[in-house]
């Protein structure tokens, strides 16, 4: 379970309360999960550096937005072990297409068997190394202009700036 999990280094909640925390999380949160996301939050909460994934709660939320949206096609900087990949794959159309980086393949592939259970694989252009770069690149061509409905960020907090002044010129505006 995520219990107290709000309170932990690095979670942010307008929460002050575990016991309200962990009440929405087991009434609203969780029976509202998707049973493949459940099975990846699982397998990532077995992991060392666990506190790096997205909260049950935050990936419902993405998933609303998304929606909202009608977001077709999306980024992700920072994947970690996919939590919030596979919530955004969930969402997008059949046809919908995630471009998604991360420096750590390996953490990316720990969540890959879910991710491809889900069926949601066929979505997702993965790409280890820095965004940065990759994202220097793209602002070059035109075409890459206005060109994303939604660009989620969860990547090295010290770039965050970096990332705005490029992703502003890629993702669609209104």
């Amino acid at each position: 379970t995520e219990s107290g999990r709000h309170q932990e280094v690095g979670h942010k909640s307008l929460l002050q309360s575990d016991a309200l925390y962990q009440y929405i999380l087991e009434t609203s949160v969780f029976p509202r999960e998707h049973e493949a996301m459940k099975e990846l939050r699982e397998v990532t909460a077995k992991h060392p550096w666990n506190i790096m994934t997205t909260s049950a709660d935050e990936g419902q939320f993405l998933s609303m937005l998304l929606k909202l949206i009608n977001a077709k096609n999306t980024m992700e900087i920072g994947v970690y072990t996919g939590y919030s990949l596979l919530a955004t794959a969930l969402a997008i159309p059949e046809d919908g297409k995630i471009l998604a980086m991360d420096i750590n393949k390996e953490n990316y592939e720990l969540g890959l068997p879910v991710i491809k259970k889900a069926g949601v694989d066929h979505k997702i252009d993965f790409r280890e190394g820095p965004a940065l770069p990759v994202l220097d690149e793209m602002i070059k061509d035109e075409k890459n202009h206005g060109s994303y409905d939604f660009i989620f960020v969860d990547a090295d907090k010290d770039n965050y700036l970096n990332y705005h002044k490029r992703l502003i010129d890629l993702v669609k505006v209104g």
